[in-house]
């Protein structure tokens, strides 16, 4: 499939599933399900800064606009998206990033996947809540949420590789 088309589908594909599944289920604790940095993290890996941040921005504007979140969604996926590089650069593979291969969780394997993502997510979530909150004396509860919401939205992501994205690379 055209990367093109592929990523387009995704895209729409993340906003449908965040906005019309994820945002209804309320699980309790301040639990909140969040896969569309999934799409961000599958971007490839020579994409721009700035064409990052712009489609992160359109997706994290479109799952705002649907939530009635205010720019939160926005916000977070352009941290998600402005600290991607950094942290792929932090996390490189001895061999370093083959631009044709997608940066996903069969491809680059799971302690990449666990310890790249993993950080990611983590910032994403810890931003979007940091800011849905906007109080430092409410910080724990902001880990609170962070800490609940991160294992339970990388699970989602894991399961959603696992039945939609193909290994590029020939190995299982």
């Amino acid at each position: 499939m055209n990367d093109i088309v592929k990523h387009s589908v995704r895209f729409f594909s993340a906003i449908l599933v965040q906005v019309l599944l994820l945002n209804q289920i309320e699980i309790g604790f301040g639990i909140q399900l969040m896969i569309y940095p999934l799409f961000i993290l599958l971007l490839p890996v020579e994409t721009k800064v700035i064409s990052l941040l712009f489609i992160s921005f359109g997706l994290g504007i479109l799952i705002d606009v649907f939530s009635n979140t205010y720019g939160l969604h926005a916000s977070a996926a352009l941290m998600f998206a402005f600290i991607r590089p950094r942290i792929f650069k932090l996390f490189d593979t001895r061999d370093g990033y083959d631009a044709l291969v997608e940066t996903n969780i069969f491809n680059m394997g799971l302690s990449w996947f666990l310890r790249t993502f993993g950080t990611l997510l983590f910032i994403h979530h810890f931003w979007f809540f940091l800011i849905e909150m906007f109080k430092m004396n409410e910080i724990a509860y902001v880990f609170q949420k962070t800490l609940l919401s991160l294992p339970i939205s990388f699970a989602i992501c894991v399961l959603l590789q696992s039945l939609f994205v193909k290994n590029q690379t020939g190995k299982q």
